[in-house]
């Protein structure tokens, strides 16, 4: 989780969910008479974002084309440029014009279980069919799947009424 957000309060936000070593936010110094912040130590927004990428990407020994980056706001631009021109996959998840515009797939939705549809279409080269079984499988139907250049995109848990087809 790369975020311009500062790390504690993402730490906060999801913990339990992703490890806070797995987690690179906007980091402070802190007077340990007040606890106001000094400083900063590092800000991983705009082409910040861009070095946390690369770190990662080597120390995991993951290759360029093979990294796939989701944002949502201005401070993913640099980032998604990044790995655009290294044949990764960028998914824009907002109608934020600078991103939507950049990012080589949009997905507009309230679950972010959709964010899997691009990734499962682009990486795993599954059709419709495929993706709506797989979530079926898991509990959930996709009600609907509009596409236009921007994928909107409804999942839902299944009713206890309705059975699944193999």
């Amino acid at each position: 989780m790369i975020s311009a957000a500062p790390e504690e309060v993402i730490q906060s936000a999801l913990e339990g969910i992703v490890p806070a070593d797995h987690i690179y936010g906007t980091r402070f110094r802190y007077d340990s008479s007040s606890g106001e912040i000094e400083s900063i130590l590092s800000v991983p927004a705009g082409y910040g974002k861009v070095a946390v990428i690369e770190e990662l990407r080597e120390k995991l020994d993951v290759s360029r084309d093979r990294v796939i980056y989701v944002g949502d706001g201005s401070s993913d631009v640099h980032v998604m440029l990044h790995v655009n021109r290294q044949d990764g996959l960028t998914i824009a998840v907002s109608e934020n014009k600078y991103i939507t515009q950049i990012a080589r797939r949009t997905i507009l939705s309230d679950d972010a279980l959709s964010v899997l549809v691009p990734i499962l279409e682009d990486v795993a080269g599954w059709d419709s069919a495929k993706i709506r079984a797989f979530f079926e499988t898991h509990g959930f139907v996709v009600r609907d799947w509009e596409k236009v250049r921007t994928d909107s995109v409804t999942i839902s848990p299944i009713s206890s009424g309705h059975e699944v087809s193999a």
